[in-house]
C-alpha cells in the first residue's frame, strides 16, 4: 500500500487536509499537506490543529506500513499524544513523517516529525503512544 493510500485509509480527516503520500523512507509513508485556505490559522500561518493532524495521520501511517505484513488485523487506539511547535508553519507544502520507537504486542511509541522547506527545520514534532488491539478479540 502506497503512503498515498495509507493516509486516505487512516481517517476522513486525511481526505479533509488534502493528504498524499510523498514517497516513502525505509518503507515508511512520507505525507506532504498541501498549503491552502483549509489549513490556515492567523492570516499567513498553518492552523496548530491541521499541524497536529498532519503528525497524527503520519504516524499512524507509519504504524500501519510496519503492521501491514502482520497475519492479524490491529486497532490503533491512540493513548496519548503531545505536539510540540517549534515555528510558525508559512504558507507552503508541509512535509511530515512518522518512526516508530517501540512496536511492542499491545503498545506502540511513535515519534512524527514536521518540516516545510528544510528537513532540518522542523516546525513540529509529535510523541504518540498508541494502544494496539487485535480486531480478532
Amino acid at each position: 500500500m502506497s503512503g498515498l493510500d495509507i493516509a486516505q485509509a487512516v481517517s476522513p480527516y486525511a481526505r479533509a487536509l488534502k493528504l498524499r503520500g510523498a514517497g516513502e523512507e525505509n518503507g515508511v509513508p512520507v505525507l506532504v499537506m498541501p498549503f491552502s485556505e483549509d489549513v490556515v490559522g492567523r492570516p499567513g500561518f498553518l492552523h496548530g490543529g491541521a499541524i497536529s493532524g498532519l503528525l497524527e495521520i503520519a504516524s499512524i501511517a507509519a504504524l500501519r506500513a510496519a503492521l501491514a505484513e502482520s497475519e492479524t488485523k490491529v486497532r490503533i487506539k491512540p493513548i496519548n499524544v503531545t505536539v510540540d511547535f517549534m515555528r510558525g508553519g508559512i504558507d507552503q507544502d508541509t512535509f511530515a513523517i512518522g518512526r516508530i520507537t517501540r512496536l511492542g504486542r499491545t503498545l506502540a511509541n511513535v515519534e512524527a516529525v514536521a518540516w516545510q522547506d528544510d528537513r532540518n527545520r522542523l516546525i513540529a514534532s509529535a510523541q504518540m503512544h498508541y494502544l494496539l488491539r487485535s480486531t480478532e478479540d
